[in-house]
């Protein structure tokens, strides 16, 4: 009951150059403070001639800033309008936005949209935050795994991918305090019922985190819902007071979203 059909997956030719370039890109995002030439190479098992090969393309390109003293590298400003096309072109984010805004406000909770591209990881694309002193760094960008927390349950529960794949990266996802396997299924077969997920203390200590599925028009999901609150400030029923009006979001979002047939 839990394997749907598996489609075949095209086999992708890897672009050596392209994938290092990406991985330079993804770990001067995740640090605040620049890298010089020596921790990049170190940090991605990289020779330093070749690392700084890839680096010196990237500055070309103004993706990547060196610092003429320092010889630090960060982000570049090339990165801005990129990441403004990819947001001002996606319909989910500016429809849910609003949304997410509204729900903060009523609940005093981080209302976050997170697109689902894949198993490995989700992101976030859309954020309202609240003024509580809720423990989760986040911004629109960040990245996590996918299957963690709360938007985890509904991606398992509503997803195509097939179970082996699944159990494979749930098994290597670290919580707070981690439900176990068998636990974790039940809770994902209980999303699947619902059409939401709370996580209480699993993923944070402390912080409940509610979560709906945002599916497309074949019932898959492609993005997810999720407020972020203190545990004391989500009980039980407002918990799921919030659940049923993040489900009705999700609904209009999906019914501004789907192209009529």
């Amino acid at each position: 009951m839990y394997n749907m059909p598996a489609r075949p997956t095209p086999r992708i030719r890897a672009v050596p150059a392209v994938t290092r370039a990406i991985a330079v890109l993804r770990l001067l995002s995740r640090n605040r403070a620049p890298l010089g030439l020596k921790a990049i190479a170190e940090a991605l098992d990289l020779v330093p001639s070749t690392a700084l090969h890839i680096l010196r393309a990237l500055a070309a390109e103004q993706l990547v800033r060196v610092d003429a003293v320092s010889k630090q590298y960060s982000l570049g400003v090339g990165m801005l309008p990129l990441a403004r096309a990819v947001l001002e072109n996606s319909d989910f984010p500016n429809l849910v936005r609003p949304k997410l805004e509204e729900l903060s406000r009523r609940y005093g909770v981080t209302a976050i949209g997170v697109e689902l591209p894949d198993l490995d990881h989700m992101v976030v694309v859309a954020l309202a935050r609240s003024q509580a002193p809720v423990h989760l760094h986040v911004d629109v960008g960040s990245r996590f795994p996918a299957l963690i927390s709360a938007t985890g349950r509904c991606l398992a529960a509503f997803s195509e991918q097939p179970w082996n794949e699944i159990e494979k990266r749930f098994r290597r996802l670290a919580w707070h305090n981690a439900p176990g396997y068998d636990t974790w299924r039940k809770e994902v077969d209980t999303a699947r019922r619902q059409g939401f997920s709370i996580d209480r203390g699993n993923y944070i200590a402390g912080v409940t985190i509610v979560a709906v599925p945002v599916l497309d028009g074949r019932g898959r999901i492609t993005h997810t819902l999720a407020a972020v609150g203190l545990g004391n400030q989500l009980d039980r029923a407002t918990s799921l007071k919030l659940a049923r009006d993040m489900k009705g979001v999700a609904e209009e979002v999906t019914a501004q979203t789907v192209p009529r047939s």
